[in-house]
């Protein structure tokens, strides 16, 4: 993953309800069948599932030539029905229309079909791959074809949806990891580490399957918070030393999320484990976020959302991401297909209606300053908006995405016991060594 965070991050689930990670999801078959990828009739692969409601003919009021788009996206399974609802909706209102799958693994599937010329007019994603996608020709400028105004969004989602002067998407949610804490079990919001750890290590009984936390411990879109919590970083492509995993304030960050974190989760700390177990209803806290909330929902956990909590002699500080929709290269000639997912994307990220249900229903963090303004949002998303404020940018940069799955090895060392600085240090060798 560019992070395993789409593999994690927003488009996660839980085991059962989701199938695991979002880069690892199951494929759900929609009513009407499966459809082909692409503008040129697409791969024929099984990773599809047509909108099934709603065409082009339906239309009336757009202008120009009809045009049917292929989008992507990966969703847990408790949002696909909001997903095809606005398909439908879109294909019922417009002369253009749209036909949608849900894909398991969202990089394989564009890594090949992209450059195949069989992958699709637009898939939603997180904007940390703008670079390496825009350099590998993935992307297309459209800074001369969009009709919104990008005024209409916060700074930051605008931002995320440019690289090196290009605009290679529109945005719709942002997202970030925050505190989720069980009602039943936990009667407030902990303001620090140390009041958190007290709830821990009351509540936590492995023996009879009750934990304190749930923690996607080896994600690096999960643990930044932690390792930059000190005064640490990453990677930041502004500092002469772009890689800052062996940094000591980064380690001092890791030492603190195994003291103060490892001792009180489930013992696997790869994601599927860590958030079927908050899920179950017997673990007082997880880190997580927005994209977890429908599967909360869905399994009827009671449960509320606030920022992270502060540890002594720090500040969390959490990546942050913009989902967005992607111009993919399949908009490149233009066309009636190209026109298609234009207009939707443009729809759907402008739509006041959907943003404020998407945050309601799903825990979306709006990107909409219209709405932002207003101040109302839903407790939940709220919380998240609050974690957001923490946070720094997921960086976007081509070489970030050589460094999480080094990373990750190395954090899965440092959780089950070993050396934290010595795992630090031997994963940044083998960064370093994949950029020669």
């Amino acid at each position: 993953m560019t992070m395993e965070r789409r593999s994690v991050l927003k488009k996660l689930g839980v085991a059962g309800a989701v199938g695991g990670l979002a880069g690892c999801m199951s494929v759900q078959q929609q009513d009407g069948g499966s459809t082909t990828a692409g503008g040129d009739g697409g791969d024929g692969g099984s990773e599809n599932e047509s909108s099934g409601e709603g065409n082009a003919s339906t239309a009336s009021t757009s202008s120009g030539p009809a045009g049917t788009a292929q989008i992507w996206y990966s969703l847990p399974d408790p949002e696909i029905p909001a997903r095809k609802e606005a398909m439908s909706r879109f294909n019922e209102s417009s002369q253009h229309a749209v036909e949608g799958s849900d894909i398991s693994d969202m990089r394989k599937k564009t890594t090949s079909a992209i450059p195949a010329g069989q992958g699709p007019q637009t898939f939603e994603w997180a904007h940390d791959w703008t670079g390496d996608y825009s350099q590998r020709g993935f992307l297309v400028d459209q800074s001369d074809q969009v009709s919104v105004s990008l005024d209409q969004f916060t700074e930051a989602a605008a931002n995320a949806c440019r690289f090196e002067g290009s605009l290679y998407g529109l945005p719709h949610t942002a997202e970030t990891v925050g505190l989720v804490y069980n009602t039943d079990i936990v009667d407030e919001a902990p303001e620090s580490v140390a009041d958190m750890k007290s709830v821990m290590e009351e509540h936590h009984d492995p023996g009879n399957n009750k934990y304190g936390l749930a923690f996607p411990f080896t994600e690096g879109y999960f643990i930044s918070a932690w390792m930059q919590a000190f005064g640490g970083y990453i990677f930041d492509n502004s500092k002469e030393a772009k890689l800052g995993i062996d940094k000591p304030e980064a380690i001092e960050g890791a030492q603190f999320a195994v003291d103060n974190f490892a001792p009180y989760m489930p013992n696997d700390p790869a994601y599927e484990p860590q958030a079927s177990a908050f899920a179950s209803g017997n673990t007082a806290f997880a880190f997580n976020g927005p994209w977890y909330l429908a599967t909360l929902n869905d399994k009827g956990v009671n449960y509320e959302v606030t920022k992270l909590p502060t540890p002594e002699g720090g500040e969390p500080t959490p990546y942050t991401g913009i989902t967005i929709w992607y111009f993919a290269k399949a908009m490149e000639e233009g066309g009636a297909d190209a026109a298609a997912a234009r207009k939707f994307i443009e729809w759907y990220v402008t739509n006041e209606e959907m943003a404020r249900t998407r945050a309601e229903e799903q825990g979306s963090i709006p990107v909409l300053t219209s709405i932002i303004d207003e101040g109302d949002l839903p407790e939940n998303v709220q919380g998240f908006a609050e974690a957001v404020e923490q946070g720094r940018p997921l960086p976007a940069h081509p070489q970030v995405n050589k460094v999480w799955d080094p990373l990750k090895a190395g954090l899965a060392k440092a959780f089950n016991g070993k050396d934290v600085e010595k795992a630090m240090n031997t994963a940044a060798k083998e960064i370093r060594s994949n950029w020669e």
